[in-house]
This record gives C-alpha cells, sequence and structure tokens, in this order.
C-alpha cells in the first residue's frame, strides 16, 4: 500500500513537471525557438539581401522581438502581394515587412503598430516634372510597387480632385517590387515613382543622385504595422508584450532613430 503510495506520488510529480515544463516551453509558434517573419527582401532600408545576409530595418527588429520571445528569428522572402496570403495560409507566425495598417488588410489579418511613416516622390534630377504633393500627381505617369496602399489612394485621388477639378487624371503603372519602379522611372518610363521615404531616400543614394525626392513633406503618412493571422490572439500578444520590453530596454527606440523613423507609443 505504500509503495503503491509512493508510485502514485512519483508518478503525479512526474506529470505535473512534465506539464509544468510544456507550459514554460509552449511558445505561439508554430516551430519552437523559430520566430518565422513574411517578407518581400527587396525593399530597401526595411529589408534587402547584403549577400546572404538578410539586412535592414525589419530584420533587425524581428530578431529583437525574437530574442525576447526565446527564440530567432528566421526570414522568408515572399511577394509583397502574397504575404497577407502566406499568413492566412501558416506559411509563417508574422509578417513584418514596411507594410502599412489599412482598413483592407484588417479585414483578412490583425496588426501591431511599431513605427510611423510616409512617403515621397521620387523623379530625375533633370526631370520638369517636379510633383512636391499628392494633388501635383494630376497628369502625371507615377509608377507603384503592387499590393501598396497608394494605389487606391492614387486612384481615389485622381477620381476625386483631379478629375472633379477638371485636371487630366494620374496615370498609374504598378510594378512587381519597387526597384523595378526605380528602373522604369530612370528608364523614362514613368515620370514619378511614389515610395515609402526611408526607401526613396536609399534609391537616391544608389543611383548617386540620378534621382531625387520632389516632395519636401511626407505625402500620406501612415503607421506601419507587424501582421498576424487573424484571430491568433496569442501570438499577437507576445509581439506586443516583446515590442513593450524593447521600448522598455532602449533598443528600440536606437533603431527608429537609426533608420529615421517615428516611433509609435
Amino acid at each position: 500500500m505504500k509503495m503503491t503510495k509512493a508510485l502514485v506520488k512519483t508518478g503525479l510529480s512526474v506529470l505535473s513537471a512534465g506539464i509544468l515544463s510544456q507550459a514554460v516551453s509552449a511558445a505561439p509558434l508554430m516551430t519552437e525557438g523559430d520566430l518565422k517573419v513574411g517578407m518581400e527582401i527587396s525593399y530597401p532600408p526595411f529589408e534587402s539581401y547584403d549577400g546572404d545576409k538578410v539586412v535592414g530595418f525589419d530584420p533587425e527588429i524581428s530578431a529583437l522581438l525574437a530574442e525576447k520571445m526565446g527564440a530567432t528569428a528566421s526570414f522568408h522572402d515572399t511577394k509583397f502581394t502574397g504575404l497577407i496570403l502566406g499568413l492566412g495560409a501558416n506559411k509563417f507566425d508574422a509578417v513584418i515587412s514596411g507594410m502599412y495598417i489599412t482598413e483592407d488588410r484588417l479585414k483578412k489579418a490583425d496588426a501591431i503598430p511599431y513605427g510611423l511613416t510616409g512617403a515621397s516622390i521620387l523623379v530625375m534630377k533633370d526631370s520638369e516634372v517636379k510633383p512636391q504633393t499628392a494633388e501635383d500627381l494630376c497628369g502625371v505617369n507615377v509608377g507603384l510597387q503592387q499590393g501598396t496602399a497608394w494605389v487606391s489612394q492614387l486612384q481615389s485621388l485622381s477620381t476625386d480632385y483631379c478629375e472633379a477639378n477638371g485636371k487630366e487624371p494620374v496615370e498609374i503603372q504598378e510594378f512587381p517590387t519597387a526597384p523595378e519602379v526605380s528602373q522604369a522611372l530612370m528608364s523614362r518610363n514613368v515620370e514619378a515613382q511614389l515610395e515609402i521615404a526611408g526607401a526613396a531616400k536609399m534609391f537616391v543614394e544608389r543611383t548617386r543622385g540620378r534621382l531625387e525626392i520632389s516632395s519636401p513633406e511626407l505625402v500620406y503618412p501612415q503607421t506601419l504595422g507587424m501582421y498576424v493571422k487573424q484571430g491568433n490572439t496569442e501570438m499577437k500578444e507576445a509581439l506586443e508584450k516583446a515590442l513593450e520590453e524593447i521600448k522598455a530596454d532602449g533598443s528600440y527606440a536606437a533603431l527608429i532613430e537609426k533608420y529615421e523613423l517615428t516611433p509609435v507609443e
């Protein structure tokens, strides 16, 4: 009888230890210890390749967040237009890819704000077309990356402002990636490019001044969001907690300053 009680006690202890261990190790990640992040790795300074290494704001903040979650971050290169779809198909835990928070995306996924930025207008340095505001894009052939929020914004601008005021509509051309838009601009296939401010600045630097930013102020300022699968409350809360921790230790502020973004409270 004493032996039976001892065995039962030992068994319960082992079971309790197992449950505790499982609770501690269990993370809201598809693969334990691996924060799978979806991003289009052709969008500097947010994410790009340096040889085989993925560099930029998003991989750096992903690594900081993963560390707070007791994991490491892995990056899964995916076309921008396929990122939210991939999230819904469980291809990654989160999408962190210089993506704005929009009503349309919030119908398909949940978002956590992690920075503030806006767009700049890029033109050829010797161009006669020098739009300073979104309204100056009436009658201009504008290149955009597919899937960006600016496509619908420029379509609305074209209808509600340009045509409504007797001006020529905005001519919109979409391209698979932002660098392809810049190539079209330098080939004079488009007259202007609308691009997120940090990326626009880098394109100017990389083209050694062939391109320039014609807009003195940010166009369509918006909030950047990291996205998780809709309804995945556990993952969202884990990322929110990690974000608060990197804000508290100062690493978030240092990263925001490095990439010339605006922090979120």
